[in-house]
């Protein structure tokens, strides 16, 4: 195998990517070339303009985690922030407060931005941030792609009393860091994924790639709406590379992040082998050939592969590198197989 294609969100798989990419440099997955390739498409529905500025959470997680630059204990943003910009936003009584933009951070949505207005796309605007983020620590071997160069937004409608309607719709961003995720999501309302195209590169990437992984990000708000851009689910059947995913849910719940408020949103069990069931498998129209749960979830196995769905239980919980690569070798033993 020489192009690995991982189609990911924010904290969960830019964790794994970090394993991905150790295994690989450590010789530890099997028929994987030491100089592989591997080509990110990162969901980019989780986006806002916030004080004029465009930020793109889920690139910048897995651009800050692959550069060495993530603050490590949050999981996102830089490390060794500071917020001096936020508390002079605050003191002038600028909305939203909620949403806080780092110092060091603010410099990649101004650059971002001014590229933005000066007319390049999104992919491109990526591209030149990662010269600085990836380049200098990982070499060529890694691209990174917005899944599209569309405006795309993730929207939550809740319940809300004191709506006319009982209900308002939020972005995502609020009823993820405002809310906390700690109201019931009614519905997940994905603007302008119907009409968006796939970002340069994007298509090529799954169909021309000897494997491709689903890490453990949402399979809802994250690795859904990738699936969602039109044309990937049609390149995914296409591809001649195996297709495994791993389980964001262990145990009958989401590790972190939001996976069993948005799964249960959409009507889909909050288990491991549900959202297989929900991926579905590629031989009856979905997208998977393989699907890694958690060793708690084994009695789930049989479900899975009843669906024609290749299933193994294995350890999943990404408590440090060297457990990630271990996730990562799994998966390509899965699709070797």
């Amino acid at each position: 195998m020489h192009n690995i294609t991982v189609l990911s969100g924010g904290m969960g798989g830019a964790r794994f990517l970090q394993g991905l990419l150790h295994a690989i440099a450590t010789g530890r997955l099997p028929g994987v070339a030491a100089d592989a390739a591997v080509t990110v498409v990162a969901n980019t529905a989780d986006d806002l303009w916030i004080h004029g500025l465009k930020v793109c959470p889920d690139l910048d997680t897995v651009m800050y985690t692959l550069g060495d630059g993530i603050d490590p204990g949050r999981g996102w943003g830089r490390r060794d922030e500071t917020w001096s910009v936020k508390e002079e936003l605050a003191t002038y009584g600028v909305e939203p407060t909620w949403f806080g933009l780092g110092d060091r951070d603010i410099a990649t949505h101004l650059v971002r931005t001014q590229m933005l207005d000066a007319g390049y796309p999104l992919s491109q605007v990526t591209e030149a941030l990662c010269k600085r983020w990836l380049a200098p620590t990982l070499g060529q071997g890694v691209r990174l792609l917005p899944m599209t160069d569309d405006r795309v937004e993730t929207h939550i409608a809740i319940t809300d009393p004191e709506a006319p309607s009982g209900r308002r719709v939020v972005h995502f961003q609020e009823y993820w860091v405002r809310l906390r995720a700690e109201v019931p999501a009614e519905t997940v309302v994905v603007v302008g994924l119907d009409d968006s195209t796939p970002g340069p590169g994007v298509l090529d990437a799954i169909t021309d790639a000897d494997l491709v992984l689903l890490p453990p990000s949402n399979p809802v708000v994250s690795v859904g709406t990738i699936l969602g851009v039109p044309g990937v689910r049609e390149a995914l059947a296409a591809t001649k590379a195996p297709v495994v995913g791993l389980s964001p849910i262990v145990g009958g719940t989401h590790v972190r992040g939001m996976a069993e408020q948005m799964l249960t949103s959409i009507g889909v069990e909050v288990s491991a082998s549900g959202v297989a069931l929900h991926y579905g498998a590629r031989s009856n129209g979905g997208v998977l050939d393989g699907w890694l749960l958690d060793t708690v979830d084994a009695a789930e196995v049989d479900r899975v592969t009843a669906a024609g769905i290749a299933c193994v239980a294995v350890p999943l919980m990404m408590t440090d590198v060297d457990a990630t690569a271990a996730m990562a070798a799994a998966a390509v033993e899965l699709a070797r197989a």
